[in-house]
Parts: structure tokens; sequence; C-alpha cells
């Protein structure tokens, strides 16, 4: 396991005091991202796994009697909104199982403003054991929640609308299934759902559904691409092939009320592909919980979940994964079957399974993932406290490199001629602030040419390439104008030191 941080630089004072711009407002290509540079020559990529606050959980449990007192699930979403982080979860009371099972899953609220130390602020707006003093939101009823994400959407002219979330709730069939049931808020602390229903202990009704009547669970991710909200599910039907166990599907909306019937298959580990056989769901290598998205711009950045089944739950685990999109509907992983973070060992507090919100954060010069507990041996036997909110982070969008190869090289006796290390990315429109890299390991003997082609490559000898020698996270790279409207960079790795060089991202402002 990786370990862990000692210190992190967290404010967004330090942000502007370093002249570092927002990320998510540029076009980004990754270094993991081979659809933006899918030409390279003797570049290997490295992926990078992130480090554990030594302070996690950041968020915890509440005292006995609280609405969390037994379970914070980080089934939720974290947004940077008015200069604070506003995260909201599903909080589990300590009622016991004879209380009603959905109410006790309920929409709560936290913020904070280094997004590291959080507080529950009593909202006064859901009365609980004969009080309001506590950080329940209002979402009109006595709704159950397993999961739910959150976003703001800057665009809807409706400011009543400007929060949406979409939820996992019940509804009964033969048995409690889950469903889809959104919601819009023009503050994120008081929700209706977009359509006049009424929660029946804490349930839709069967006549309510917006979604097909079969077990769903939505809730996974929320996401705007190309005018339409997509949301990330996890569901075991049958699709076009018979999948093993648990897989990502995306249902979308063009308004946020009414929803499609149909679904995408947006991903599928390579194990599923063998179906193991009926009754056998909880086996396998399998998806967890769909993806959590990060929109990055030009691309989605996700966490899914690696679920490790087995026949029995005691020896079910889960870790969390890898994943992104370049055309909004299908995933894909950077590195096969690669681990993003392990769950926590036996007697930690995240150990058994992690799970993943949708909380992603580029903080001072670290980049947070926020994500959560769930310890599935525990399933079917007495209840058990659960839960928990954790950081886990990288160096700011260093998640992964492109580094030198030196293996075309040849060994020994057949070693051949300096070879180049180098790449060409996609086509990309002229920017409006420039080029930026995020690299490290540059210096005298370590350097990046950067060289402009036209969209079909060929070199502009009008435009000299630009050397680059600082490390940082926003390098910029310089060029004289004018610069045609489509274009190409080429980027090759020069110096006798240039094993050193990890290059993490170029940004097109």
């Amino acid at each position: 396991m990786k370990p862990l941080i000692a210190t992190l630089v967290l404010t967004t004072a330090h942000l502007s005091a370093a002249g570092l711009f927002d990320e998510t407002k540029a076009t980004t290509l990754f270094a993991f991202d081979s659809v933006s540079i899918p030409h390279t020559q003797n570049l290997r990529l490295e992926m990078r796994q992130p480090e554990r606050f030594e302070g996690n959980p950041v968020v915890t449990r509440g005292a006995p009697g609280t609405v969390d007192a037994h379970g914070v699930q980080f089934y939720g979403s974290i947004i940077q909104d008015g200069g604070k982080y506003r995260m909201w979860y599903v909080a589990f009371d300590d009622a016991g199982k004879g209380a009603v099972a959905s109410e006790r899953w309920r929409a709560a609220y936290a913020e904070s403003v280094d997004g590291v130390t959080w507080v529950k602020p009593e909202l006064g707006l859901v009365e609980f054991r004969g009080s309001k003093k506590n950080n329940l939101v209002d979402v009109g009823g006595a709704w159950g929640f397993v999961n739910l994400k959150v976003i703001k959407d800057e665009v809807d002219p409706d400011a009543s609308r400007r929060y949406k979330m979409v939820t996992h709730v019940y509804f009964r069939h033969k048995t409690r299934l889950g469903t889809l049931l959104p919601f819009v808020s023009p503050d994120g602390l008081t929700w209706r759902p977009t359509k006049d229903v009424k929660p029946v202990k804490g349930e839709l009704r069967k006549q309510d559904l917006l979604v097909p009547g079969f077990h769903l669970e939505p809730a996974c991710g929320l996401y705007q691409w190309d005018g339409q909200y997509f949301l990330t599910a996890q569901n075991a039907m049958p699709h076009t092939h018979h999948y093993q166990g648990r897989v990502v599907r995306l249902h979308r909306s063009a308004d946020f009320v009414n929803w499609s019937a149909t679904s995408t298959l947006a991903f599928v580990r390579t194990a599923q592909h063998e179906y193991l056989g009926a009754g056998k769901s909880r086996e396998g290598e399998q998806n967890h919980e769909g993806i959590a998205v990060w929109p990055r711009g030009n691309v989605l950045l996700g966490v899914y979940g690696r679920w490790h089944g087995a026949a029995a739950w005691k020896d079910v685990s889960v870790d969390l994964g890898f994943v992104m999109s370049n055309d909004g509907q299908t995933f894909r992983e950077p590195k096969h079957e690669w681990t993003l973070l392990e769950r926590g060992k036996d007697g930690e507090w995240d150990q058994g399974g992690i799970i993943q919100g949708q909380g992603f954060e580029n903080i001072g010069e670290k980049t947070f993932h926020y994500y959560g507990a769930w310890d599935p041996r525990a399933t079917g036997g007495p209840e058990v406290k659960r839960g928990g909110v954790g950081i886990a982070a990288w160096p700011r969008d260093r998640m992964g490199d492109l580094v030198f190869d030196a293996s075309g090289e040849g060994p020994g006796d057949y070693q051949m001629p300096k070879v180049t290390a180098e790449l060409v990315t996609a086509a990309i429109s002229r920017p409006k602030e420039g080029f930026f890299v995020n690299v490290d390991g540059l210096g005298d003997e370590a350097v990046l040419r950067v060289e402009v082609l036209d969209e079909v490559e060929r070199p502009l000898e009008a435009i000299s390439a630009a050397v680059v020698k600082q490390n940082g996270f926003q390098v910029p790279v310089p060029f004289a104008d004018p610069l045609p409207e489509k274009l190409r960079l080429r980027i090759v790795f020069e110096g006798k030191k240039r094993a050193n060089i990890r290059l993490s991202a170029v940004y097109v402002r």
C-alpha cells in the first residue's frame, strides 16, 4: 500500500498565488489518453497510484442518536461552489432493523473551505427525532436513498433547477428493487423531484417509475455531454450479450425529467465476457456501482469499483479502478485491469472494500479523489457501522506520465544508434491563450522540444520549435503567431538525461 501523505498544499489562495489556471476549463491531453496522443515512439506510459491522506477519514460517523450515527456512505458528490467545497452524502441512522429500512438512508450535507477539514452545519430543514438541528437536506419527503450524485448546471436558464441530483431509491415489485429518481434545487439544500411524486415508506410507487421496472442502481455518476444529461448505472441484466454480473450502463435525458428506456453499455471488464451461469451474479471479477465521473472538457475521467466476487459474501472484496472516455458514452482503462486504489487492511477504517464517490478536485499542488468505505463481508449478518470519507491524492494532474523507453536502442553488441523519443498529438484547434505542459525531470540535459505541425503533420517552417527546460504543473510553451486554425504538436524528449523526463499532460487554453 502507498505511504501516507504527511502534508498537503491545500488552499485556493495558493492556486492563485502560484498563477495556476483551472485545468477543467482547458483542453487537456493527458499522457494516458491514446486518443488525444495517438502517435508515440520510444515512450512508455507509467500510471501513478494516489497516496492516502494520513488524516483519513476526513468525514466520520456522528455520535449515537444522530442522523449518521450508523453510517456515512460516500456514494455522494463534492463540488467547488461559492468559494467552498460542498459535499452531499448518504447518512444512515442507528434506529436498528425494526425501523422502516428505506427511511433510514437520507441525504446529508457537509462543507469545507480547504477540502480537508469538513463541518456538518445545522441546516434546520428536516426534523429528525424531534429536532431540526442536523445536516439533512430537504428532499420534499421521507425518501430513502442508497446513492446520490449532484452537479451544478450553470447553463440552465431556470434558477430553480440550478442544482441537479440523481438518486437510487427503491420500489416494490415482488421484492425491493432499485430505480431512478431525479431532483432539482435552487441552492443544493432544498430539493424537489422532477415529477410530482410522493414517497411511500421511503420508496417510489411502481406506477411512478421513470425507467423500466427492473432492478437498476442508477446514481453511480452524473455528468453533461453534448447537450444531454448522462448517468452511469450498475445492472446485471443481459445486454446485447449475457455478461457476468454487474456492468456499467448509461441512461440519458435531454431535459433531466424524461429519461431513456434504452441504455448504453459503457464499460465491461474482460473477465465479464465469460458468463458463469444463473444464480452466480455475485461471483467473478465485475464492475461495482458504475463510474464516478470527472468532466475535463474534452475528456471524462472516472473511477469504478473493482469487484472481486465469490460465492459467499465473506469472500467478496472491492478495490477501485481508473477509466476514461473521449466520446461521453464508452469508457476504457488506460492501463488494463490496473488497480487505482486498494482497499484497506483488516482493522483499518476502509477495510474489506472501498467505494467511489463523485469527488475530484485540483486543490493547490494536489489532485484529490474522495472515496468511501464499505466492507461487503458483513453483508447478510448483524448490522455493523460503516463508512466515512477519505482522500487519496496525486501531484496536481499527474495520474500518469510518458517517460523515455530505452528498449528500442537494443542490448549489448546489438545496440542501435540513438533513438528518437517523441509523440504527435491528434489535431487540435488553435489556442486563444497558448499551450502549457505539466512536466517534471527537466534541466539543461533533459529538455522538451515542441514543434507545430499542420493538420496532416507537415512541418511549419515559419514557426520555430520551442524548447522547454522548466519543471512545473503549467509550464508555458512559447510560439510566435500566426498559428494555423488546426494543428498538431510534435514533442521530442532530448538530452543526455532525457530518461528523467516525466510528461503528464499538455493543456490547450
